[in-house]
């Protein structure tokens, strides 16, 4: 980017408030939305920023339909402003929107990243003076929160990692100080930053560190035990293993403390147990690659080239074509650093570019949370959401990605951590030069000598050197190729009477398809044949049908559903076909049974055999059996997680049951979910695609509990779009009225009611026409729902009422009950108690009656708000009671959240007000583990007047503050002006003192 032309002599700078300085005198920019469009285009310098993207700074998600206009004119006026200094123009327009230039130190922020590199590769040279000064230097540019304390959505976030980015600057700082031996001058230092960042262990291992070493042993263990206190009553948990290993350390008085014996700062560091361990099984008879292994060994750690003094990621892409061994490189590599510099975990995924429906950075971006700890509830539903928290996540970890099979660059860049501390390494079969500062490393053939050293590893070494002339014909006949040197020497081990001499004469009889090794996937297509044509009848079917799967792995019952068999009989089959290189063992099921794949290349081929050899109608029953296998699954698991008393919609699709105790293991509903949720949501792709609507739409259904308890709501949409689309093809009435139900369910829990009641509406006609009375009662239900989100209560009334009607007509006393308790809730809002009180107690009756708990501990928590309405407190602690047990069986933390507030609430009107604060920190705790900030920041606000009344005027202004910011940030109007009227109250209580 040409920044030649940048304005001379005028300074931006966004370590603090926005501002603009020309000849060492600030430039005026007015307040409003000219600094926040300033703040965006200088976060991306001498980078288009889209009109689209700046609408989002100033408005979030809600702008104005002049939005584009006002963002023209606000950037009209700041080109005044700069012509007005006298100095080249620097915002330029280009397509889809402004660039900013800005040249080499006029930013602060730019300045401020250069300093830290530099500081970083001072200290990898030992030179830890010079890097305590530039760190120093680097933190003297803050002028206050970054950005001017923004709050927006977007420039708030970038200010977060900003503010970040200081403190892990001032953090590395005084390590290195500490090295030194200026413990007695950091301690004032330390003790500030610890009261403005009491959360932060880091800071308070370093100031205990510090009074330690300054002869002050009982001042830094009251620095531990009073951040112990804080973690405890702010978030229900203890320090980590780093800061309660340093206070042992202390306690014993250990020598290791003492400058003297310091090298690094390491030897501090305890590691707690590693992560997510996610990378595939390492190759045992991994052969040759010496140099591209040592090559993306260098790259991936640090201090990999010299001349290199940037702190940022490190990228590794590995490229060639297929079947030449590029996952095998990475996923080789990967294991051999995972224990020498990745201890904190591995992050694996394939991204399935080469296939025809690969796997999107978004649902990259769910398993990798998943894997970090997220509960599905609470990760994002849009792709920038998810990569910021994945970057959050990742912040200082020690960890590696792989990301396998990349097909655009596009599907990388959400994808790469965004830390100096992680790595990542790339396969693809293109050369994806547009990752930032990826090495590349090109896979070429196996040189002759190594692929004599891989046959002797499959074939055996003696029985190579025997007939070591047939050896390197068979390496000259397959051209070097892993893929196919493999399959070659496979199919000799699985016979040790063959010589090599008479495989040679094989492969030279077809010499015309081994002459095409060059040639694209002809020479794959051309070894897999050899190992093909030696199978047992039975077992090349079995392969063939292997062809009619969607991608991914699959479990033996998948397989047994091909061919209509027992599982046991074709677990041996599989095995014969991974001995014979045609089929991978992925992992372990969750019963321990394998799991199996087939490379992508191979599945073509499989693919080619079953559409040469097999009828159409003998694929087509044996995909309805797998299919129907997934469904009958399915239900096996819902019943279990909500039990089989509850009636639910479903169709008629044919189901396959596995022999015995195949497909879900009892007790492990949830676990098989995010096992098999990628084969789940294929199936129902795969039905819609195969023209069995109403198998599409059965399954999707079925899987809609499972998708709700997990959180798994990008899968929920997915899969009903795919089957509302099947099931209009085939006009199939019922099946596209029970999934635009469905699908309100999910705009239902996402909170948006009108596009739930909008869909709602032809399902209820077609539901009528059709007659279908369960159909009927719960799309009355779902409108219930959301009339009453909407605060239509008298429609939510009679909608439930007619829902209890024809739940009752089923006889489902599950369904009745669900729907008796938020008629109860009704009722209770209207001030009519005794009616409430009986529909509850009916409500509870029933559920007990048919043993779902997971509906009796809703009716119970809306009996214990009843009880409160009523000012009977004693047993409304009681009722809440009961209900925290039950959820906490049930592992619903999301119904834990909720509990462990209201009996806070209860407690204090007890007077009980200790363990009322107690229970309110627990409730904040549970909901910022789940990610729901706003129930927390809710939380905050009851638990603020509690403080308050206890002494702590401080604490309780802190909370309010806490929550006031946070519902602006999410625009919650009316909560966010309860918080300031509370914060003011606080506040004039305080000053009246």
């Amino acid at each position: 980017m040409d920044v030649a032309r940048s304005t001379d002599g005028v300074q931006f700078k966004i370590l603090g408030p926005i501002e603009v300085t020309s000849a060492e005198a600030p430039v005026r920019i007015p307040p409003g939305r000219q600094p926040v469009i300033l703040g965006a285009l200088l976060l991306e310098p001498n980078r288009v920023v889209s009109i689209d993207r700046l609408i989002d700074v100033v408005w979030d998600e809600k702008p104005p339909a002049t939005a584009r206009t006002q963002v023209q004119i606000c950037v009209s006026a700041l080109r005044q402003t700069f012509a007005g200094l006298g100095v080249d123009q620097p915002i330029e327009t280009r397509a889809p929107g402004y660039l900013l230039r800005v040249a080499d130190g006029q930013l602060d922020s730019q300045l401020f990243s250069r300093l830290l590199a530099e500081a970083a590769a001072a200290e990898r040279e030992g030179l830890v003076e010079d890097a305590v000064v530039l760190l120093r230097k680097a933190v003297a540019l803050w002028r206050g929160p970054a950005l001017g304390g923004a709050t927006g959505s977007v420039l708030g976030s970038a200010a977060v990692r900003l503010e970040e980015a200081k403190l892990t600057a001032l953090e590395t700082c005084i390590d290195l100080e500490l090295r030194l031996g200026r413990h007695h001058l950091l301690i004032g230092e330390l003790g500030s930053l610890v009261s403005e960042q009491p959360l932060r262990e880091r800071l308070r291992g370093q100031l205990m560190l510090a009074l330690y070493r300054s002869g002050r042993p009982a001042e830094a263990l009251e620095v531990y035990r009073a951040g112990w206190r804080i973690m405890v009553d702010e978030l229900g948990l203890e320090p980590g293993e780093e800061l309660r290993n340093l206070e042992a350390l202390i306690l014993a008085e250990d020598h290791s403390l003492q400058v003297e014996a310091q090298d690094s700062p390491a030897h501090l560091q305890v590691r707690s147990p590693a992560g997510p361990h996610q990378l595939p099984a390492d190759i045992v008879d991994f052969t040759g690659r010496e140099e591209l292994v040592a090559a993306a060994e260098a790259a991936l750690l640090d201090g990999a080239d010299p001349a290199d003094r940037s702190p940022a990621m490190r990228v590794v892409l590995i490229t060639g074509k297929a079947g030449i061994g590029k996952s095998a490189l990475a996923v080789h590599v990967a294991h051999r650093l995972a224990q020498r510099r990745f201890l904190d975990g591995q992050l694996y995924c394939n991204l399935a570019g080469a296939h025809h429906e690969p796997v999107s950075a978004a649902d990259a971006l769910g398993r990798f949370l998943r894997a970090l700890g997220i509960l599905g509830s609470a990760i994002p539903d849009g792709l920038d959401e998810r990569a910021e928290m994945y970057r959050s996540l990742m912040a200082g970890r020690q960890m590696l990605v792989v990301l396998d099979d990349v097909a655009a660059v596009r599907e990388v860049m959400p994808l790469l951590p965004g830390s100096g501390s992680c790595a990542v390494i790339v396969t693809s079969r293109m050369r994806l030069t547009e990752i930032p500062g990826a090495r590349l490393l090109d896979v070429g053939l196996l040189a002759a000598d190594k692929a004599m050293e891989l046959l002797g590893n499959v074939v055996g070494a003696q029985r190579v050197g025997n007939e070591s002339t047939a050896a390197m014909a068979l390496v000259r006949m397959v051209g070097g190729l892993p893929l196919a040197l493999r399959i070659v020497a496979a199919r000799l081990a699985a016979r040790p009477h063959w010589s090599l001499a008479s495989m040679v004469g094989r492969l030279a009889d077809e010499r015309r398809r081994l002459d095409e090794l060059t040639h694209g996937d002809l020479m794959v297509r051309a070894s897999l044949r050899l190992t093909y044509e030696g199978l047992e009848p039975r077992d090349a079917l079995l392969f063939r049908m292997l062809g009619a799967l969607t991608e991914g792995s699959f479990p033996t019952w998948a397989a047994a559903a091909l061919l209509d068999d027992e599982p046991a009989v074709v677990a041996a089959q599989l095995e014969r076909l991974v001995d014979m290189q045609l089929l991978d063992v992925i992992g372990p099921d969750l019963d321990g049974e394998p799991r199996y794949g087939l490379h992508a290349i191979i599945r073509l081929f499989a693919r080619e055999e079953l559409a040469e050899r097999e009828s159409t109608a003998v694929r087509a029953e044996a995909v309805e059996r797998v299919l129907g296998g997934w469904l009958a699954n399915a239900e096996r698991a819902r019943a279990e997680l909500y039990g089989t008393e509850h009636t639910v919609l479903s169709g008629s699709a044919r189901r396959w049951y596995p022999p015995g105790d195949a497909g879900v293991s009892a007790g492990a509903s949830m676990r098989w979910l995010e096992a098999e949720c990628v084969n789940l949501v294929a199936a129902v792709k795969q039905a819609a695609d195969e023209g069995l609507a109403e198998l599409a739409w059965d399954l999707a259904i079925c899987l809609v509990t499972l998708f709700e308890v997990g959180g798994y709501g990008n899968e929920w949409e997915l899969t009903h779009e795919r089957a509302l689309e099947a099931v209009r093809l085939a006009g199939n009435k019922r099946g596209e009225a029970a999934v635009l139900c469905s699908l309100s369910s999910l705009y239902l829990f996402r909170r948006r009611p009108a596009e739930a009641l909008a869909m709602l509406e032809p399902a209820l006609r077609q539901f009528e026409e059709l007659g279908d009375v369960l159909g009927l009662a719960t799309v009355r239900r779902n409108m219930a729902v959301g009339y009453k989100l909407q605060g239509d209560i008298d429609s939510a009334a009679t909608n439930y009422t007619a829902a209890f009607d024809g739940f009752g007509e089923l006889g489902d006393t599950v369904g009745q009950a669900y729907v008796l308790s938020r008629l109860g809730q009704i009722s209770s809002e209207r001030g009519d108690y005794q009616r409430a009180t009986d529909q509850f107690g009916e409500a509870l009756a029933m559920c007990r009656d048919a043993g779902s708990r997971r509906v009796e501990a809703q009716v119970l928590f809306r009996l214990g708000d009843n009880l409160m309405r009523q000012r009977r407190f004693e047993e409304a602690d009681l009722v809440l009671g009961t209900v925290l047990d039950l959820v906490r069986d049930l592992d619903d933390l999301m119904g834990e959240g909720m509990v462990l507030h209201t009996l806070g609430l209860v407690r204090v009107r007890l007077g009980r007000r200790a363990e009322a604060r107690q229970l309110m920190l627990a409730a904040i705790g549970v909901r910022e583990r789940i990610m729901d900030h706003v129930g927390a920041a809710r939380v905050r606000l009851d638990l603020a007047p509690l403080l308050a009344d206890q002494g702590d005027q401080a604490g309780a202004i802190e909370l309010a503050e806490h929550a006031a910011s946070l519902f602006g940030q999410r625009r919650a109007a009316e909560l966010e002006s309860e918080a300031r009227r509370l914060l003011a109250t606080l506040t004039d209580s305080k000053l009246a003192r």
